[in-house]
């Protein structure tokens, strides 16, 4: 039986909500505590991968997940004149024994932050703490916060460990690597916006078009939307450029859309009118591409990292998110299964730490939207037979390895459910 009986969590984002819900069920006392006074529904549309929603189910929340996530049906590939280079079904559609999800983060996140409240208590989660700063005596984790705006001291706290899910500008991952600096930008900067409109393909389609340095992505994440008939569409415009990285306080600022809607306005493609989409959006918001290196190590003794904090990765392959949720389940089982803290924190870094090293490379390289990029360069004015350009068992072996190195391939991840349902 393990000797962890509380937990502190920093950052109430979706890693740290799903973290305090797993913990609880394994019979830990946490809190989280979250630097911004109060929790709002903010952001754009995410992506939840089977894998993620399956944890999210184990944790009971699959009714309330149908009610705010629409299920994604199948997932597309194009070039820029939105010639088709692959399609995919996704989720449920796909075999999966739980759907593929397109949610609004702010949504996802209230819908996290009520269930632990109700499942936790309403202490559970304390705002406007910022940690400034924590220690080891012995046994116990001792975390001191502040008002992050103030400076003013609000209190010290103790427990068995402490899980930072501080985000891609983690104060936790910057104590132990205090030389790393800002994220690594890749160049590229993403504009996202959300507009209501008539739906495209399937009504529950995702796609992606273009190539490396000019890419459009959409997905409509509304079911009340589309009971309607209509669509949310949330989307991202991406584009090389020549300059620096926006500085960190410019980041999710609205931005004035003239900055890239030239560059696409001829990509109607018919079944979707790319320039119409851009300029009935009232507001955008612009993002550097970043990521960080992978570490070699996420946990020191009672501390360890989580989510965006351990392994910021570029958003491709619809996986920040989904990899915080495995992340948060991996911790919960590792308590359960090892003697003690420092075990159980080795434990979840080790089966972690493999794989999400994995995809912030492969992302690097594009992942399963490499297809891409492989299209452009062979047929940069587009193609009269696909398969002149690229194999079908081409496209197909790249979208496979993804799921595995992403850990949704289907077969692995069902057979876990009818293990289960079979004991």
């Amino acid at each position: 039986m393990s000797t962890i009986k509380t937990a502190i969590v920093v950052g109430g984002g979706i890693g740290g909500l799903v973290t305090a819900l797993k913990l609880h069920r394994v019979g830990v006392s946490v809190r989280v505590f979250e630097s911004v006074e109060n929790i709002r529904a903010l952001g754009v549309g995410i992506n939840l991968l089977p894998h993620a929603v399956k944890v999210l189910t184990e944790l009971g929340l699959a009714e309330e997940l149908e009610k705010i996530g629409l299920p994604t049906a199948d997932l597309s590939y194009y070039n820029k004149y939105g010639q088709k280079i692959w399609q995919e079904p996704r989720g449920i559609n796909a075999g999966y024994h739980w759907p593929q999800y397109s949610i609004h983060r702010g949504k996802l996140q209230m819908l996290l932050l009520k269930a632990v409240k109700e499942q936790i208590g309403e202490g559970a989660v304390i705002t406007g703490h910022h940690l400034s700063s924590f220690q080891t005596l012995g046994d116990v984790l001792i975390a001191h916060f502040q008002n992050r705006k103030t400076g003013e001291a609000l209190g010290t706290y103790h427990a068995d460990i402490m899980i930072a899910a501080d985000g891609i500008h983690s104060m936790v991952r910057k104590f132990y690597y205090p030389n790393e600096g800002m994220p690594k930008f890749s160049g590229r900067i993403l504009w996202r916006g959300m507009t209501e409109t008539a739906p495209f393909l399937t009504g529950k389609s995702m796609i992606m078009s273009g190539y490396q340095d000019q890419k459009f992505v959409a997905y409509p994440i509304s079911p009340e939307a589309a009971k309607n008939g209509r669509s949310l569409v949330n989307w991202i415009a991406e584009l090389t450029v020549g300059e620096d990285m926006p500085e960190r306080a410019d980041w999710n600022r609205k931005i004035d859309k003239a900055k890239f809607a030239p560059a696409f306005s001829d990509w109607d493609f018919g079944w979707l009118n790319v320039p119409k989409l851009i300029e009935e959006t009232d507001a955008v918001y612009e993002f550097p591409m970043v990521d960080r290196d992978p570490l070699s190590q996420w946990s020191f003794g009672r501390v360890t990292l989580l989510g965006d904090a351990a392994h910021p990765m570029y958003p491709i392959g619809s996986n920040g998110a989904s990899q915080a949720i495995l992340d948060a389940d991996a911790l919960g089982r590792a308590i359960l299964e090892q003697p003690n803290a420092k075990a159980a924190l080795r434990a979840y870094e080790d089966e972690r730490i493999s794989p999400t090293t994995n995809i912030v490379l492969t992302n690097r390289q594009n992942g399963p939207e490499s297809v891409m990029q492989i299209v452009e360069e062979r047929a940069p004015n587009g193609f009269e037979q696909l398969h002149d350009v690229i194999s079908r068992q081409e496209l197909q072996d790249i979208a496979n390895k993804y799921k595995q190195i992403a850990g949704f391939d289907r077969k692995s991840l069902n057979a876990k459910l009818e293990v289960v349902n079979n004991v």
